[in-house]
């Protein structure tokens, strides 16, 4: 069980497939296996390890907090994919690593054989983790669109907003709520596919269909 080590490339490409599907190290609140994870890694992922950096900027803003989460910090090595080697401490005594023993060399040797099978296993995980189907992930939304006036045509300002059509991007129900005045404002429901769709696209889309609509708002946002 492992990540490898978490200040390579490698490492942290392991630890964004592991949160492909998952919001923490371990269970489903913050603890100390986010800690213990979060302190190992030298700087932020990269962008394009994107479940690695959503999981580690989150984990940041825990940062003076981190004391009083749950959990026991263990060793690195107990946490991530269990089929990766843990190697956090291939260095810290050589002479009593078995897989060492067996090659019956001297240390330089044994750190060369040590991080060929490590690259090896890794190599492995990734080749069994590019087979399996991508996570997608996906959001609900729930708009507020406001027309200009009560004499708006609502019906027509709905067909406007659902002729917006864009790949990853599904209309929900909708209905019309009283805002004052005789002004009733469309609230529709989508689903987007957070990597082809996002807000600001909506609005602007949205916006764009100035003879009915006055403004749009987001007025719940949920990951599925």
């Amino acid at each position: 069980m492992g990540f490898g080590d978490l200040k390579s490339a490698a490492g942290l490409r392991v630890l964004n497939d592991f949160l492909a599907d998952k919001s923490y190290i371990e269970g489903y609140v913050p603890s100390q296996a986010d800690i213990a994870v979060f302190e190992a890694i030298a700087a932020p992922p990269p962008a394009d390890l994107f479940h690695a950096l959503r999981w580690y900027n989150h984990i940041k803003s825990y940062e003076k907090q981190k004391a009083s989460l749950p959990g026991v910090k263990k060793a690195l090595g107990k946490y991530g994919p269990a089929d990766v080697e843990d190697t956090t401490g291939a260095t810290t005594d050589s002479k009593d690593d078995d897989d060492i023993d067996l090659f019956g060399s001297d240390d330089e040797e044994e750190s060369e054989e040590a991080k060929k099978l490590r690259e090896e296993r890794l190599a492995q995980y990734e080749s069994k983790k590019s087979k399996k189907p991508a996570v997608v992930a996906k959001s609900s939304i729930l708009l507020d669109v406001k027309p200009w006036d009560d004499e708006t045509d609502m019906a027509k300002l709905e067909e406007c907003v659902r002729s917006i059509q864009a790949d990853g991007l599904v209309w929900g129900s909708s209905k019309l709520v009283p805002v004052g005045y005789g002004i009733k404002k469309l609230q529709i429901q989508c689903v987007v596919e957070d990597d082809k769709v996002g807000t600001d696209m909506l609005e602007e889309r949205i916006t764009a269909f100035e003879d009915y609509v006055q403004s749009m708002d987001v007025a719940a946002f949920n990951k599925i």
